[in-house]
């Protein structure tokens, strides 16, 4: 299978969908990678060492779309990339589409089969692909809400573990799944106080039987949530409804009241926020203020730490990509439920009942899709 790499072109976004080693894999089992043009310099992968490992250098985005059976990238397709796509190709990246209608619009019109990173799935029902980004994101969150707080971020001038004699910052996090656990272990280790608000009672026991008193953990209902908000220094927004829209937990009405220079650090914001008040920000100008409060949201938090998301990111997917390869497309979502699960948009049409639901659009089982594939 002839396999693309293109170059990501999201703002600031320097991550690469395949490293030189995983390319040196796939070659290995028999397949043509072609890899744009200076794709991994952002993360100190140079066109040397993709040679090296057996791919073909290609000069333009362009040529990479034209030639290859299937695309392998990071983020969403941005909206140049999705009118490069045809109905022959396969697209595996990251695609977060339930609050990104242009996006779905884009990729049903194109007839490519597109699967999401974000919602393969495993035998435990964990998200195998989202895992690493969420990690990255989750320890990231409390490093960019710790300088948020800082006075020349429009933030309280609060350093976030305090210093003796001086009480440290209160951390509520929102969500005790993959970014709540990560982001609650980096809180911790920095001094704050430490609050978890989940529905899941069993998330909660693991975090209390990981942390023990180091972290007081909470039930999840509006009342609570009100309560540890109003009166927190930084909330980190860790919610997570597999490829659905992230629930708005964090009202307008409830930012009014919180402390003037509080931040929030909506880790959902790829899922559309748990905040009323969030819009996607990027790298290059990461917050924005609303009723005094500092909000962070960018939308690709892992792409600040490029190689180390890179790495984690490509472990965890190329074991995907030789499956795709080996077998071609169809074959590998017949014999991987899991993989299934990923698929997206096939042949113009939502396989994903979350994402149909969001946009109200029409929707088609994964499963009756294959036999069209």
């Amino acid at each position: 299978m002839r396999i693309g790499i293109p170059k990501e072109i999201k703002n600031h976004e320097y991550r690469v969908g395949l490293t030189p080693a995983a390319v040196k894999e796939l070659v290995h089992n028999g397949h043509e990678v072609l890899v744009e043009d200076h794709a991994g310099n952002g993360v100190g992968f140079f066109n040397e060492d993709y040679q090296a490992s057996g791919a073909t250098i290609l000069e333009t985005a362009e040529a990479v779309f034209s030639a290859a059976e299937l695309i392998v990238k990071v983020k969403e397709p941005q909206a140049v990339e999705r009118t490069r796509l045809k109905p022959h190709q396969t697209l595996f990246t990251y695609l977060h589409l339930a609050p990104d209608a242009p996006q779905t619009t884009d990729l049903i019109n194109s007839g490519a089969t597109c699967i999401a990173y974000e919602t393969v799935t495993d035998a435990q029902g964990r998200l195998p692909l989202l895992a690493p980004m969420s990690e990255v994101a989750g320890r990231m969150s409390i490093q960019a809400g710790a300088r948020c707080l800082e006075k020349s971020m429009a933030g309280r001038g609060i350093l976030l573990g305090g210093v003796p004699g001086v009480e440290p910052a209160k951390v509520i996090i929102i969500g005790a799944g993959v970014v709540g656990q990560n982001a609650a272990t980096v809180a911790i280790g920095m001094g704050a106080e430490v609050v978890v608000l989940d529905r899941s009672v069993d998330a909660l026991r693991r975090l209390d039987a990981q942390f023990g008193n180091r972290v007081r953990t909470v039930y999840s209902t509006s009342q609570s949530i009100e309560q540890h908000v109003v009166s927190a220094d930084l909330v980190i927004g860790g919610v997570l409804l597999p490829g659905a829209a992230a629930p708005k937990l964090i009202t307008r009405k409830l930012v009014s009241k919180m402390k003037s220079g509080s931040v929030i650090v909506d880790v959902a914001i790829d899922q559309g926020g748990c905040a009323e008040t969030s819009v996607a920000t990027t790298h290059a100008e990461p917050t924005f203020i609303v009723d005094d409060v500092v909000h962070y949201c960018v939308a690709n938090m892992p792409g600040a730490v490029a190689r180390t998301s890179t790495l984690a990111l490509n472990n965890a997917t190329l074991p995907y990509v030789l499956q795709i390869a080996n077998k071609g497309t169809r074959k590998a979502l017949a014999d991987n439920p899991f993989l299934l699960e990923g698929l997206n948009v096939g042949n113009g049409v939502i396989t994903c009942e979350h994402v149909a639901r969001a946009q109200n659009l029409p929707y088609k089982p994964a499963a009756l899709m294959l036999t069209e594939i």
